[in-house]
């Protein structure tokens, strides 16, 4: 990528690869929602770096995250998901993604898709953030991440309060949060 400025990945080429190729981009997929949400689940207290050094592990575990199936998961499947050491082997995040794949299928069933759902609450278009230079010049919720945990909540989700669902809505490009001197930044207005 030369000599073009990131707002994170230089130096470490996954990162830089899932900065340039997917962090922001919009996402309309239901079993890639699916996978955005539970990998920021697992992420909650560490960092973005091991959930992606170990990303195709939790695919592996989760089975491609197809939510038909990962709800089905009984506590056979837990203990075998507590034992896998490709993975962050926290029993509260994996019963979490494990009720929330339970949730997506009765969200589908609702409202005829998980991405038609979610992205509701940026009325369907993708919100810019603010102008930053730095990460801590960023919020880490918003109205929109605080109205999506409630609901999520309501129906039946575990583990989504608002700072993860703001990240949850920065990775699959609800919002847009790239740095402004980012490759990537388009500004308000773009």
């Amino acid at each position: 990528m030369g000599d073009r400025k990131r707002c994170f990945g230089d130096g470490e080429p996954l990162m830089a690869s899932y900065h340039d190729t997917e962090w922001g981009r919009p996402v309309h997929d239901d079993r890639e929602l699916f996978e955005h949400l539970s990998l920021d689940i697992f992420q909650a207290g560490l960092s973005w770096r091991t959930i992606l050094n170990k990303r195709e592990n939790f695919r592996w575990a989760f089975q491609g995250f197809d939510a038909r199936v990962v709800a089905r998961y009984d506590q056979r499947q837990i203990e075998r998901l507590l034992s896998d050491p490709g993975i962050v082997r926290n029993r509260l995040k994996i019963e979490a993604t494990i009720a929330n794949a339970q949730a997506v299928l009765a969200l589908q069933q609702e409202f005829g898709s998980f991405d038609h759902y979610l992205w509701e609450f940026t009325g369907g278009r993708t919100r810019q953030g603010p102008p930053a230079m730095r990460w801590d010049e960023l919020p880490t919720s918003s109205s929109e991440s605080g109205a999506m945990s409630k609901a999520l909540k309501d129906h039946g989700f575990k583990f989504v309060g608002g700072t993860i669902c703001y990240a949850f809505m920065q990775a699959v490009g609800m919002i847009d949060d790239h740095l402004a001197f980012c490759h990537r930044y388009r500004g308000a207005g773009t």
